[in-house]
Parts: structure tokens; sequence; C-alpha cells
């Protein structure tokens, strides 16, 4: 019999207990419920909250985030607005290297970024019920770049196997957030 979900409180107990700044990497594949989720521990923490959508450089930029996330975000502690509408690099924003921090996105949650953190959370959900979320949230805008994205996402979690890096996995259809 599987184990049962975490609640929201088992799981910030859990973080905060993962070292005296908690660092959180919070991935999964689009539309899987990790803007959520993430925004609800980074609410009770209460953390700093980068979420990745903000960062990746255009529809073909999930490896290039997922690079600022360990060199950027947890080396440098900063990071780079990606001004969509533009299409080009925006503002810098700095991050307090002593406040906690949640990072969600795919492409979050890699070899060399578990190494920086101190807790990381991978929320499992079929591709099929993260389509269907992901093009009621943001419609005719993703909907031509959702196989392009897809593709992206299936090749960075062969890659990176962002689930066994994970301390804890969420089942995504499952809500932890009132």
């Amino acid at each position: 019999m599987p184990a049962a979900e975490p609640t929201l409180d088992e799981l910030v107990r859990r973080i905060r207990g993962s070292g005296s700044r908690p660092v959180v990497l919070l991935d999964g594949g689009s539309g899987a419920g990790k803007t959520t989720l993430a925004t609800a521990l980074a609410e009770v923490l209460p953390a700093q909250l980068v979420s990745l959508d903000d960062v990746y450089p255009g529809w073909d930029g999930l490896e290039q985030a997922s690079s600022a996330v360990t060199d950027d975000l947890l080396g440098r502690h900063r990071w780079q607005r990606w001004d969509w509408s533009s299409e080009r690099p925006a503002e810098v924003h700095t991050l307090d290297p002593a406040a906690p921090l949640v990072v969600e996105g795919a492409g979050a949650l890699s070899r060399r970024s578990r190494a920086l953190a101190t807790f990381a959370i991978w929320l499992e959900l079929d591709e099929e019920e993260r389509r269907h979320r992901a093009l009621a949230r943001d419609g005719d805008t993703y909907a031509p770049h959702w196989e392009r994205w897809a593709r992206q996402e299936r090749a960075f979690f062969e890659r990176e196997r962002p689930d066994l890096l994970a301390d804890v996995v969420l089942d995504g259809a499952l809500s932890l957030v009132a």
C-alpha cells in the first residue's frame, strides 16, 4: 500500500527541518501544479519564490533556465527575468542569500541543483491531465508550443530523473493546498 500524501503542514515541517536556510526545488511537467504548491509553500515558510516561467529564455529555454538555477539563483543569488512580450532579457533580480528560497519550474531539479538545495519535490501527473490543465490555464498562448515544450521536458526527465532526486514525490492530482 503506497504511503499517504503528506499534508501541507507535514511537508512544511520536513522542509524546515532540512536546513537552517531551506532551499526548495519543486519540479514536474507543465500543468502538474508546481506554481500552486510553490506559492503556498513560500507563503507559509515564508520564503522567496522564483518561478522558472519568469526565467526561461523563450520556448526553447528549459535547459538554459535549468543551468540558471545552479549558476545564478543558487550560485550568485540573482536571476534575470525574461520578457516574453519583447522576447529578450529584462531586469536582474537579487535574492537574499540568508532567506529561505523556493524555486519552481520544469528543469529546477537536476543533479547539479540538487547538491545545492536542502529539499526537493517532484510533482507526478500524467501527460493528458497536465496538458488539459496547462491549456485551460494558458489557452491559445501555449497551445502551439505544447509539443515543443513537452519534448524538452521529456529529454530533461530522461537525462536527470528528477523524480529520483526528490525527497518526496507528490501526486499532482491531489491538492495539498485548499
